[in-house]
């Protein structure tokens, strides 16, 4: 009897099924659990997907933001044939006037916190291109009119910088904004050379300017305008200094630009030698292409940008 029992007992185990041995180097215990190898290959995809995606994002997002500045350009383009339509045909006469017209309300004579509206259309949202939409505050500025004592013709603010904007002080309220206008549209020279009595209180006729489709208006500036005023002046040596001509690096090699013709594009910086800022300027220069310049006579920072 007792063997027979042993002889069942061991029967028994044989057919039972063994235990699984749990421990940190088995699998058996949880086949759904990954060992630790497994886990660092997935993290290494992981990061080598994230560095290949981020700079691509980088990049559209960039992209992004030079197309939502174009169409804040063109929405000026709208503005500037509405003011012209209003005012036969001419531009405002004075900086300050363009000022004006870029805020989109003109101060008032008897209290210049209540500004009257300069034209039918809210600039707020459309004065900043996304890249420079804070103030820099790194300077400060003053725009006066034909008539110095009255508000009514004077501006006051801050300098911007290629990745801030500018602002208008006083008047209140304060008014951020990152284009700048072409100075030389807003001056006697402009108009002398388009033979204009210079004791005009108009500005220049739209109608009469010669090569509109290369002459700017409205453009990426860290000021509320500037202008290359001379074609042989030297490109600014240090990056930092070519925000006091409009050669700000906002778009990677570009600004963006509106000229006068209506048409909105990226403007390579070594293009501004090329652009017809007045009608005396030459666009053959001798910082152009046609004009001899080399790639090695360009400062460093600006060499490995677009040839014109």
């Amino acid at each position: 009897m007792y063997a027979q029992r042993k002889s069942e007992r061991r029967q028994a185990k044989r057919q039972a099924k063994p235990r699984p041995i749990l421990n940190s180097r088995s699998k058996i215990g949880n086949p759904r659990a990954f060992t630790l190898i497994e886990l660092l290959v997935v993290i290494s995809i992981l990061v080598l997907l994230m560095a290949i995606l981020l700079p691509a994002l980088g990049r559209v997002r960039r992209q992004a933001k030079a197309l939502r500045c174009r169409a804040n350009l063109k929405q000026w383009s709208t503005i500037l044939v509405l003011y012209t339509d209003d005012n036969e045909g001419h531009l405002p006469r004075y900086a300050v006037g363009a000022v004006w017209l870029l805020r989109g309300s003109l101060p008032c004579y008897a209290d210049p916190n209540e500004p009257d509206r300069h034209n039918a259309r809210r600039t707020q949202g459309i004065a900043c291109c996304p890249v420079a939409t804070e103030p820099g505050g790194t300077g400060q500025f003053m725009l006066s009119g034909p008539s110095s004592a009255s508000t009514a013709w004077q501006a006051e603010g801050t300098l911007g910088s290629t990745f801030n904007a500018w602002q208008i002080v006083s008047p209140a309220p304060p008014f951020p904004a990152s284009y700048g206008f072409n100075d030389e549209l807003f001056s006697l020279h402009f108009q002398h050379g388009l033979m204009l009595h210079p004791r005009s209180f108009k500005g220049v006729d739209i109608h009469v300017v010669p090569n509109k489709e290369a002459t700017p208006v409205l453009f990426d500036s860290a000021w509320p305008g500037c202008a290359l005023r001379m074609e042989h002046r030297r490109p600014p040596r240090i990056e930092r200094m070519g925000e006091s001509m409009g050669c700000i690096n906002r778009h990677h090699g570009c600004i963006n630009g509106l000229f006068m013709d209506g048409s909105v594009r990226s403007i390579g910086l070594k293009e501004i030698w090329t652009l017809k800022w007045s009608p005396e300027f030459n666009t053959r220069g001798p910082w152009t292409k046609a004009g001899g310049v080399r790639p090695e006579d360009w400062p460093e920072w600006m060499r490995g940008f677009k040839d014109y």
